[in-house]
C-alpha cells in the first residue's frame, strides 16, 4: 500500500521540469505546496499531473473557452483538433467517488489496486480516461519490529526512494465531484478533484518491506498512461521491471513520522 510519502518541489518548479502547464492557481495552495511535505497523507492536497484538451474537456471545474462546464470528461467536435497536454493540478488525496453524498463521510480511497482498479465501481470510470501521475522524492511503509511494552510488535518505518535522488511518479487516477445541492443549482464554484495512488505487487528486495507497493509509472510510459482520449494498455498497470525497482533504496527512518503533525527533512533521515 502506499498511506505516506514525501514530496519537496513546487507546482511551478516541476511544471518547468516536466514541460507541463501549471495549473494551481490559488495563491494559497500554491503557498503551501511550495513549502514541501514530508509527512503527505491522505486528505492532503497533493500535485498531481494529468493530460487534457483546452476544448471539451470540461473537467473538474476547469472552465474551457467556451465558458461550460462538464464533469463527464467527454469531448466535443470542436477537440478534435486540439492536443492534449500536460498539466499539474492539486488534488484532494482520497478519490471522491459521484455517488458521494458528503465530503468525508465515505471512506478514504488513497489507493486502488492494479488488480482490481478496471472492475471497482469508485474506480473504473476514472480508469478509462481520468489517469494521472503522482509525484514523490519517495513513499514510507511499515515493517513488524520488536515486541513493545504493551506487548504488541511496533512498527518500523522505511523509507524507499531513488538511490540517485530523482523524482518518482506514480501511476493515480483522479474524479471530479461536487455535493448534489450545488450540481441541481448549476453552481460551479464547489468542484473537488480528487485522486488514487495505484499499488501493485511488490518487487525484488521491496518484498522484505510489505507485499504490496505504489506503482512507480517510468517515462516512457507516460504519454500512453495519461492519453484521455483511450483506454490504458493492460500492461501499464503490471509490476515494475526489476531494473527499476534495483535503483530504489531503503532505509529504516525514525519513528516522527508515525505521527502525521510531525513535518521537515529530520523525518528521511536514516535511522
Amino acid at each position: 500500500m502506499c498511506g505516506r510519502y514525501a514530496v519537496t518541489t513546487d507546482p511551478a518548479r516541476l511544471a518547468a521540469e516536466i514541460d507541463a502547464r501549471n495549473e494551481v492557481s490559488d495563491p494559497d495552495t500554491a503557498e503551501r505546496l511550495a513549502e514541501g511535505n514530508y509527512n503527505v497523507a491522505p486528505t492532503s492536497t497533493v500535485m498531481t499531473v494529468v493530460q487534457r484538451h483546452d476544448h471539451g474537456q470540461r473537467d473538474s471545474g476547469q472552465r474551457d473557452r467556451s465558458g461550460s462546464r462538464d464533469d463527464s470528461g467527454s469531448r466535443d467536435s470542436s477537440a478534435e483538433a486540439d492536443e492534449a497536454t500536460r498539466r499539474v493540478r492539486a488534488m484532494r488525496w482520497g478519490l471522491v467517488p459521484p455517488w458521494t453524498k458528503e465530503l468525508g463521510k465515505g471512506p478514504l480511497l488513497f489507493n486502488a489496486r492494479a488488480e482490481t482498479v478496471g472492475s471497482k465501481p469508485a474506480f473504473r470510470s476514472s480508469l478509462k480516461g481520468k489517469r494521472c501521475l503522482v509525484p514523490m522524492d519517495g513513499w514510507y511503509e511499515w515493517k513488524p519490529g520488536p515486541e513493545g511494552a504493551n506487548g504488541k510488535p511496533t512498527k518500523v518505518p522505511y523509507f524507499m526512494s531513488p538511490d540517485d535522488g530523482s523524482r518518482l511518479f506514480m501511476a493515480g487516477l483522479w474524479a471530479a465531484w461536487r455535493p448534489t445541492a450545488a450540481r441541481e443549482a448549476g453552481d460551479d464554484s464547489a468542484w473537488v478533484s480528487s485522486t488514487t495512488i495505484i499499488t501493485t505487487d511488490a518487487v525484488g528486495s521491496l518484498t522484505d518491506i510489505h507485499h504490496r507497493m505504489p506503482l512507480i509509472m517510468p517515462h516512457e510510459n507516460w504519454d500512453a498512461w495519461l492519453d484521455p482520449d483511450a483506454p490504458p494498455d493492460p500492461a501499464l498497470l503490471a509490476p515494475p521491471a526489476a531494473e527499476l525497482v534495483e535503483r530504489i533504496g531503503i532505509r529504516e527512518v525514525a519513528p516522527l513520522v508515525n505521527r502525521v503533525t510531525n513535518n521537515g527533512p529530520e523525518l528521511l533521515e536514516p535511522v
